[in-house]
């Protein structure tokens, strides 16, 4: 159940424990009922045994009269299934009488199937009848010493009995279908309505995570009401945590700037010292250096806050009309088809600095134009969310696979003749990676490079 829900494992759980109690509840009670149904019959079966028992040590009827207080019809209507059996059993000729049910047949005895006497003194068991019956038989050997030695069989048609079962089978199979019905649909009610304000906590913190809401919000059960509680905290506690991380960061850049400016307009001072031109290189390369870290920490920061979302079309519309007054003078046509749902799961000024960067460096390299598309995808199974997804084209020369490799890492320019410093693309890389995101360079349909920006949508 890989994947499940709790409430879809808790029912399963649930309806697999009813229907296992209920299938070996079923089992017990047929079985129980199953014995009462054969100890009623034997005790009926008994009662012909004993006065059988009784007309043969007591034999004062003739024998035209004997065996006629039995009060049975069927034991005189031929296969009937209800039998009785007297054979004498202390001689090797066969003395056998019999009800007129047998006719000329006669009854297996369960001494030869290795049935042990109870102790009762009788033996009870199954066994096939003259018509192919399922008989249910009692038997008892009787001692009458100088009169000899017998052995009374009585039997009747075992059907009775699985009838009986069979009926009690169906009755209770009826009643616990029902009954599993019932449980099903009160287990589903609870799981439905028991574990509600879980799910209620698990869209909440889905719309904080979006941006849709900051907080939990309403009123939930005493028992989930203290995790609502300390989700809320923890929160609050994150927001302040990237607080402090903003103050420090912003402490840091001041700190470390001042000194960098009094560093460089020293140097400045002594345009023809080579000591002085040696420190003013240095200390370009010590303030990119600190921008570069400066700006990652304050991003880093930035991203542990939940719930900030961008709305994509809007900043990309703003991006085209500055870049199209950067670049007048060469008359850079900025095409923008962009899906108008599509939001970023981040900040609104990195996405600026990310899309901007790339649209920059296009229309530095493009011959006419500019093509930039914005596309969201939903997210997949594969996929914890949306991914939204940046193209950036532009006609101009393009770039091979090994140029492309080398423009992406820190500080590489092509062409020196270019404005720049080396640094968009990498910055661009840094911003994405921290985002869970990346950029790939490719051909663009429009005959030049293609920058594909891949970030965390909503």
């Amino acid at each position: 159940m890989r994947g499940s829900s709790l409430a879809t494992r808790l029912f399963l759980s649930a309806t697999a424990w009813v229907v296992v109690i209920l299938a070996i509840t079923g089992i017990v009670l047929s079985s129980v009922y199953r014995q009462a149904s054969e100890r009623a019959f034997d005790r009926r079966l008994n009662l012909y045994l004993r006065t059988l028992v009784a007309e043969v040590a007591t034999p004062d009827e003739p024998p035209e009269r004997q065996f006629q207080s039995l009060g049975e019809p069927l034991f005189d209507l031929p296969l009937s299934g209800w039998y009785w059996q007297i054979a004498r059993t202390d001689t090797d000729k066969l003395e056998l009488r019999a009800s007129r049910s047998l006719w000329d047949r006669k009854l297996s005895r369960l001494e030869e199937q290795g049935v042990e006497l109870t102790a009762a003194g009788v033996r009870q068991g199954y066994v096939d009848g003259p018509e192919g019956q399922n008989l249910r038989m009692v038997e008892r050997p009787v001692d009458l010493g100088a009169d000899g030695k017998f052995l009374v069989t009585v039997a009747g048609d075992a059907t009775e009995i699985f009838e009986e079962t069979r009926t009690f089978d169906y009755y209770l199979a009826g009643t616990f279908l029902a009954l599993s019905i019932g449980l099903v649909l009160t287990t589903i009610f609870q799981v439905r309505f028991g574990l509600a304000p879980l799910k209620r906590i698990s869209d909440s913190i889905a719309d904080i995570r979006s941006g849709r809401a900051e907080r939990l919000e309403g009123e939930f059960p005493v028992e989930i009401a203290p995790l609502a509680r300390e989700t809320n905290a923890l929160i609050d506690a994150n927001r302040k945590i990237v607080e402090r991380a903003r103050t420090h960061v912003g402490n840091l850049a001041h700190a470390i700037k001042t000194p960098l400016s009094v560093i460089i307009n020293e140097a400045a001072a002594h345009p023809g010292d080579a000591f002085a031109a040696k420190v003013l290189e240095q200390a370009d390369v010590m303030r990119d250096q600190v921008t570069h870290h400066l700006q990652r920490a304050r991003i880093a920061a930035r991203l542990t806050v939940v719930g900030t979302v961008t709305e994509v079309a809007p900043v990309i519309e703003a991006l085209r009309r500055t870049m199209e007054k950067i670049h007048r003078e060469r008359c850079i046509a900025i095409d923008v088809e962009a899906a108008a749902a599509a939001k970023f799961r981040g900040e609104r000024q990195d996405l600026e600095e990310m899309v901007g960067n790339l649209v920059d460096n296009a229309c530095k390299w493009a011959e006419a134009r500019v093509f930039i598309e914005v596309a969201l995808e939903p997210a997949g199974a594969a996929d914890p969310g949306a991914v939204l997804r940046i193209m950036v084209d532009d006609d101009g020369r393009g770039l091979s696979a090994a140029e492309r490799a080398q423009v992406l890492r820190r500080g590489q320019r092509l062409d020196e003749s270019k404005p720049g410093s080396g640094l968009g693309l990498s910055i661009v890389t840094d911003l994405a990676a921290l985002y869970g995101g990346s950029l790939k360079l490719g051909e663009a349909p429009i005959g030049g490079l293609r920058a594909e920006l891949l970030l965390p949508g909503v």
